[in-house]
């Protein structure tokens, strides 16, 4: 698959199989955040893998889910993610704007974990100063983003979006649309 089409199939897993990711994948999805492109190559970025049933369980309460699906959008234990990566701004590095490099090195992370057969949920809706406390981040870490990982237990499509409706939601068959915009809707 090129990497084109594996950005056309992609989509947002919230339901995970529990097989544990082996480290060796978290670790290559690290990786592929690790050269992504930077804003005047600062590399302000760090990053916390979680993985490990207790783990997991520790982080999953701070983290907010699939606000149009609710109840229904957050994961139920036996379909909740096997692994995280906190994505953190060292801001000795970076003092502000590092959610450029955050949107770039996550969508790599992204590509990555999907050309391994990982599902993955990008998480913004995080309780960041209780995560920063859960791993004893210092000051000057600051907590971006939360990616969650495991093997997927839901598929998800896109959809050409109706009306103006960015609503993702589960069809009959559990499968869950994601309505995306035409592209003579966002060409100027």
């Amino acid at each position: 698959m090129t990497v084109f089409e594996r950005m056309q199939n992609r989509r947002t897993v919230r339901k995970f199989t529990q097989t544990p990711v082996p480290r060796e994948l978290l670790l290559r999805c690290v990786e592929a955040a690790r050269v992504a492109p930077s804003a005047a190559n600062l590399q302000p970025l760090q990053y916390k893998i979680v993985s490990g049933e207790a783990d997991c369980a520790a982080l999953f309460p701070h983290l907010a889910w699939a606000g149009y699906l609710r109840p229904n959008g957050t994961p139920q234990p036996g379909e909740r993610p096997t692994a995280y990566i906190v994505v953190v701004q060292n801001t000795d590095r970076r003092p502000s704007a590092a959610e450029f490099d955050a949107g770039a090195a996550i969508m790599s992370m992204l590509l990555c974990a999907d050309e391994e057969g990982l599902g993955c949920c990008w998480i913004a809706s995080v309780d960041r100063d209780a995560v920063a406390a859960l791993y004893g981040l210092s000051e000057t870490q600051k907590v971006l983003a939360v990616v969650a990982l495991g093997y997927p237990a839901q598929q998800a499509k896109s959809v050409p979006m109706q009306n103006g409706d960015v609503k993702y939601y589960l069809d009959e068959r559990d499968i869950l649309n994601v309505p995306k915009r035409s592209m003579e809707d966002i060409l100027l």
